[in-house]
Formats: structure tokens, C-alpha cells, sequence
């Protein structure tokens, strides 16, 4: 894909708490309108699922920032009895749920599910795949984890990979022309994360080498990432 020297690439932005932008696109306008529901979902439990670097711990912090929902970790539901998580939260946040059921607390969280449903207090979860994949052991929290919402995140498109490069280059205060980010998306990886990796790589180089960032500065930055095995 060859873009034009100028970027002019329109995207619905939405704050996170991190004080990032959240571009919507195709691949998550799903997942972001049913946060724009809140609290209005169907089900005690909206989760939200994808593959890694897709976005959906950004997504998350978006939730945080328009619910004021309480993240809880796993930890939390070994210490911590389901109505004192819940008391006072207008909301709760789950990231990367499905390492709550790896650690045994199953039971814990059956009772969590139970006690939003009695209160109407909605929780978000996160995970790589939807909750009716997910191995759990206790049959009444797999029967209500897979009747949950579940909503899935796709691999960011070439356009918003490219409002990404040119954002992140932006909140560094650095301009790069069509030319580059073609360069770049033609050889990247196409996640959130290898974004962030690579335009800070960039960044550093250019600032190392006091040179302004060109396609020969980035092709021997990618090079050597890939020599260094480093994330893209």
C-alpha cells in the first residue's frame, strides 16, 4: 500500500485514562460501542477478546475513564470477599481475565458473577479468546461465562496501523512523511505493540545519530531489531 506524502487519515478518538488516544476502527468499532452502552448490556459481563497487541488493554483503560469502574486483579479475589469488590463501584474492570481461572479462583469468581447479577453492577473482561473457550472446571461459572457478551477485536487494518505511526510519531513531536510509513507498515508487525516498539527504536536512532528520520534510518533500525529479535 502506497500512501500519500500528506496523511489525512480520519479516526473517532476516545480518552483513556493513560491520557492516550483510542483510535476507532473497523477492526474495534464492535468492542467500542458496546462500552458506549454501559451500563445498558444485556448481561452481567461484557468481555471483550482479541489477540495479543490488538488494543484490548488501551480499550480497557477507555471503560475505566467512561465508567469509573474499579479494576480487580486475581489476587483480589483471593483476599477479597465478592460484595466488598463490588461495594461503592459504579463498575469493575477484569484485564486479561482468563489468568483468573488459571490461578483456582474459579469459585471466587462464580460467586463475583453471581453478586452482579443480583446488584446490576456490570463488569468488562478482557482475554485473548471468548469466554466459551476458555478451560474452566466449574460447570455453573463456564455456563454463565459463555451466555456473557462477548465481543472480539481484530488485527489493526493498514490505515489504522498508519494513524498510529503518525500519532505516536506526533506525541513525540516528530513529523514523518507517506513515504515512511509505507516503509514501515510494508515490513512491521501489525499489532499496538510493535508500534510503540518501533517509533520509539526510530526515535532513539534519529536522536543517537542527531539525523532526521529517513527510509534508510528506519530500515537499519528494523534491521537490527530483527537481528536483536526485538518485538515490532
Amino acid at each position: 500500500m502506497r500512501l500519500p506524502r500528506q496523511l489525512a487519515l480520519e479516526f473517532d478518538h476516545r480518552p483513556a485514562l493513560s491520557g492516550e488516544d483510542f483510535l476507532v476502527a473497523p477492526c474495534n468499532r464492535d468492542a467500542v460501542a458496546w462500552l458506549d452502552r454501559w451500563p445498558d448490556w444485556p448481561t452481567p459481563v461484557l468481555a471483550i477478546f482479541g489477540p495479543p497487541g490488538c488494543g484490548k488493554t488501551h480499550l480497557a483503560q477507555v471503560f475505566r475513564a467512561i465508567s469509573g469502574a474499579r479494576q480487580i486483579k486475581p489476587e483480589d479475589l483471593a483476599h477479597d470477599e465478592p460484595p466488598r469488590l463490588i461495594a461503592g463501584a459504579p463498575a469493575l474492570l477484569m484485564d486479561d481475565a482468563e489468568d483468573c481461572l488459571a490461578a483456582a479462583h474459579e469459585e471466587a469468581l462464580l460467586h463475583l458473577y453471581n453478586l452482579l447479577r443480583e446488584t446490576g453492577v456490570r463488569m468488562m473482561m478482557t482475554a485473548c479468546r471468548p469466554p466459551a473457550r476458555w478451560t474452566i472446571g466449574l460447570a455453573d461459572l463456564a455456563s454463565r461465562l459463555s451466555a456473557a457478551t462477548a465481543v472480539g477485536i481484530g488485527p489493526p487494518d493498514d490505515p489504522l496501523m498508519a494513524a498510529l505511526l503518525v500519532k505516536q510519531f506526533a506525541d513525540r513531536q516528530l513529523k514523518v512523511d507517506g513515504d515512511i510509513v509505507s516503509f514501515m507498515l510494508a515490513r512491521m508487525e501489525r499489532s499496538f505493540g510493535a508500534v510503540r516498539a518501533l517509533v520509539a527504536a526510530v526515535d532513539a536512532a534519529a536522536l543517537a545519530e542527531r539525523r532526521n528520520i529517513t527510509v534508510p534510518l528506519v530500515r537499519r533500525v528494523m534491521d537490527r531489531m530483527d537481528d536483536q529479535g526485538e518485538e515490532r
